[in-house]
């Protein structure tokens, strides 16, 4: 009898397929997804690579949150003689639930490097990658890998389960609490919040890639900055989420009114900022006489 039942239970474990393997997730479909975008770039030029590859939600700063597709539909077209703008990404991370990343990287106008961009690509639900943000800096690239090169990733940190739900309200707190320091100290805040291999950018230098080179990108900030959460969105798994808001703060008795946009990771110590960006408003150039 048990050799019987030994028998059958063979019999019934081969007639069962194999499970799949399942792979691990990784930022390669954001990077994808972004190479696409400017190849399409180049390709078709700004306004239509733009506008094929954004969400319907998607925002664009000018200075102020607004609507991308609005403000692109409303643009002129490319004309044949415009430079061609040029980017590529050389860092890129992604949720644990594959439905929310972004990259980052160098952008050049005419050939010329002039700064770095930054995207964050939210996935649809007929499985595309669209971007829902997309900004840049004037932070020097000159230093950044080519386009051919091999991006980095951020990592995904093992944390003792997932909380999708409620788990925004927690970024809320970690941002609201980051601006209530802000306003006295900002340097001392952000260190509190930033992951040691998290970037930040925004000033005439070369992006910071990490906590030995933060000082100096802080140091160029302002020491008190007010800070006013607009919107954002978090990943399905309740891992990664994405904030943007106002910043502002005085400078030599005259008011700046800038933004930020951050990304922030949940780790086993709780939230922190592993990507963050102040967009600061040219200054226009000075009336003719």
């Amino acid at each position: 009898m048990r050799l019987i039942l030994a028998l059958a239970a063979a019999a019934a474990a081969t007639a069962l397929p194999a499970a799949a393997a399942v792979a691990p997730v990784t930022p390669d479909p954001v990077v994808a997804a972004e190479r696409a975008f400017a190849a399409d770039g180049y390709r078709l030029g700004v306004k239509k690579s733009f506008l094929a590859h954004m969400a319907p939600d998607a925002i664009v700063l000018q200075p102020d949150p607004v609507n991308a597709r609005e403000t692109f539909l409303a643009s002129p077209d490319d004309g044949p003689d415009d430079p061609k703008l040029e980017w590529w990404p050389t860092w890129a991370g992604i949720a644990a639930s594959g439905d929310l990343g972004f990259t980052t990287g160098p952008y050049s106008v005419g050939g010329k490097r002039r700064g770095h961009y930054f995207t964050v690509w939210k996935k649809q639900a007929d499985g595309q990658w669209k971007w829902v943000f997309d900004g840049g800096v004037g932070s020097d690239p000159s230093a950044s890998p080519g386009p051919d090169a091999t991006p980095g990733f951020l990592a995904m940190p093992k944390v003792p389960g997932l909380y999708p739900e409620g788990a925004f309200s927690k970024v809320q707190a970690a941002e609201a609490a980051l601006a209530v320091d802000a306003k006295t100290d900002s340097k001392t805040a952000y260190l509190k919040v930033l992951a040691c291999d998290g970037r930040i950018q925004s000033s005439p230098m070369a992006p910071a890639t990490g906590c030995a080179t933060f000082g100096p990108e802080l140091d160029w900030r302002a020491g008190q900055i007010a800070f006013a959460p607009l919107g954002g969105g978090i990943s399905a798994a309740g891992d990664l989420a994405w904030t943007y808001g106002a910043a502002g703060w005085d400078r030599d008795g005259a008011a700046v009114k800038a933004h930020y946009v951050r990304i922030w990771q949940r780790r086993p110590e709780g939230w922190r900022i592993v990507f963050d960006e102040l967009l600061v408003p040219r200054s226009p150039p000075p009336a003719a006489n």
